[in-house]
């Protein structure tokens, strides 16, 4: 099971890949949103905002997010690390129910070329 500390460590380097994503990409994380991501197994919730291409995570606290961000993710600490380490496909484990996704419309469209 992965730990607080990978996880943190798994959301700053998904941060920095889309700092540095060109094109469609880089439209798409270019976005200002709030932004939630549920640590299942270890029930933690990292808080923050995506903005100028990054995800700067402001809080983390026990239990699941204290107020619905506009961009929210569930998923267990393992599977975030093997996202961001592309070891696991997005599409394959969000169809699966792995990875939860919950957004506007336009902002899932959008969100898609991130993902």
């Amino acid at each position: 099971m992965a730990t607080i500390e990978e996880c943190r460590a798994a959301l700053g380097k998904l941060s920095d890949n889309m700092q540095g994503a060109d094109g469609d990409v880089g439209a798409a994380a270019a976005l200002d949103r709030s932004v939630s991501c549920h640590i299942t197994d270890l029930d933690i919730t990292f808080a923050g905002r995506m903005t100028g291409g990054r995800i700067d995570v402001d809080d983390t606290h026990p239990g699941p997010p204290r107020e619905k961000a506009q961009i929210r993710l569930a998923m267990a600490g393992d599977d975030l690390v093997a996202l961001v380490g592309g070891e696991l496909n997005f599409a394959t484990a969000w169809g699966t129910g792995r990875v939860k996704l919950e957004a506007s419309l336009l902002d899932l469209f959008r969100l898609r070329k991130l993902l």
